[in-house]
């Protein structure tokens, strides 16, 4: 049965436990997948060659019950067709407190697990297709105004330009926007052109997570390639917050479980499939109070920066050479 991502509150979770999300749109379908998910039990992730290789196992854990568990929600990302078998198993041995979603890529017409979502009743398929140029522009024009931020239709139309009909790519742009007009700074288009260089702005993020992840190599090749400007300096330690703050969190669980894996799997918001190794070494590196103190350190270093208009650069390059060394000295 075929529903459209803006019907999902039809959807009655008592008799359609399976669901289908596919489609090239990760922005949108990552939006509908958290609002379908939300409240509605424990999260399992599974990829789907984890449930191809040990399919027992994987229907007998989403098939038992716990005194501790009232419901599950199991997600299985980058299905293909291969899924189908597992899936008739699924369907007779299901019991009434487990949600599936599965999460495609772009499914052809002719691709059977599309079909046999799109024709049995039991089931739900929800379709992602590209976002046009008009409603990503009422995105944005949305968000800007709920923001308060204060933007011309030109500029506006420069940020969905460089987005590449993407929807989480605008989300990215929008929200690198946000933090750079929490500054206080007012913005202007020159610094719009800079914000939304994609290339640019996706080395400061590779730059931050490999300073945290300590590869000492990478971290300077990257520093050596890329013309950071002093007006990046701000951004990037608000991207070393944002990322610290998550770590934090990771950090603490790994140390009460002990399991890498089960840390990262069970990760709220979910980590991107790309992220996960570099995101276990930031882990392993960084124990929550080493964690804490580099969040401390990095808002004294924000403060410094903002005191010291000439020189930014030399000050977040001196920080980064420091943490890739072996040992953060928190004894300060």
């Amino acid at each position: 049965m075929i529903y459209k991502h803006f019907e999902t509150q039809k959807i009655n979770f008592n008799l359609n436990k399976i669901i289908l999300l596919y489609g090239k749109n990760e922005g949108l379908k990552k939006e509908v997948l958290e609002n379908l998910k939300k409240d509605k039990g424990d999260i399992f992730s599974y990829e789907e060659k984890e449930i191809l290789e040990n399919p027992k196992i994987f229907l007998s854990q989403i098939t038992s019950k716990s005194l501790f568990e009232e419901k599950k929600i199991v997600i299985i990302k980058r299905a293909t067709d291969k899924l189908l078998k597992i899936l008739e198993n699924i369907d007779s041995q299901i019991i009434d407190d487990v949600t599936i979603f599965i999460v495609a890529d772009n499914l052809e017409k002719k691709s059977k697990l599309r079909s046999e979502f799109e024709k049995n009743k039991s089931l739900i398929c929800i379709p992602f297709y590209p976002d046009n140029d008009q409603t990503l522009l009422k995105l944005a024009s949305n968000f800007f105004r709920e923001k308060k931020i204060s933007l011309a239709p030109t500029d506006i139309n420069l940020i969905v330009g460089r987005s590449a009909g993407d929807r989480e790519n605008l989300l990215n742009e929008l929200h690198k926007i946000e933090l750079f007009c929490a500054t206080g700074k007012k913005i202007n288009s020159n610094d719009i052109a800079k914000l939304t260089n994609l290339s640019e702005n996706q080395s400061i993020s590779e730059l931050v997570d490999n300073c945290l992840a300590k590869n000492k190599r990478k971290t300077l090749n990257i520093l050596n390639e890329n013309n950071f400007a002093s007006e990046d300096c701000i951004l990037i330690t608000r991207i070393f917050l944002a990322k610290l703050k998550k770590i934090l969190v990771l950090s603490e669980n790994f140390q009460n479980n002990k399991n890498i894996d089960l840390t990262i799997s069970s990760a709220k918001p979910p980590i991107f499939w790309k992220d996960k190794e570099i995101t276990k070494q930031q882990v392993f590196k960084l124990p929550p109070g080493d964690t804490k103190f580099l969040i401390y350190k990095v808002n004294e270093l924000e403060l410094l920066i903002k005191q010291n208009i000439n020189n930014p650069i030399n000050l977040i390059t001196d920080f980064i050479l420091e943490q890739t060394s072996d040992r953060i000295n928190n004894s300060a």
